[in-house]
């Protein structure tokens, strides 16, 4: 998984509030393989299935939305989309 996107968002003055947890959830994640969606659901209870292979993280007490994209045979994390609410309401969440 790159961290170019998390870098991007993090780098946007607007945004910085939002980069211990974005690093915190990216270490996370690099340390934990998924071979299917409910095992991501059972750790991060805030998480959204939401069909196509992804699933929204609610970052930073709920401030962002972070879409992602799993591979789960490979387990390859492309991520997807890093936003606010409005702007995550402004896609759609399954075919980004």
């Amino acid at each position: 998984m790159s961290t170019k996107k998390i870098n991007e968002f993090n780098e946007n003055p607007l945004y910085k509030d939002s980069k211990s947890s974005l690093e915190s959830w990216h270490k996370e994640l690099l340390n934990t393989s998924y071979s299917k969606p409910n095992e991501i659901k059972e750790k991060y209870k805030n998480s959204s299935i939401v069909g196509n292979n992804r699933v929204v993280f609610n970052m930073h007490r709920n401030k962002y939305r972070l879409i992602v994209k799993i591979n789960y045979p490979a387990q390859i994390i492309y991520i997807r989309f890093i936003g606010t609410h409005k702007q995550y309401d402004e896609i759609d969440a399954r075919e980004i």
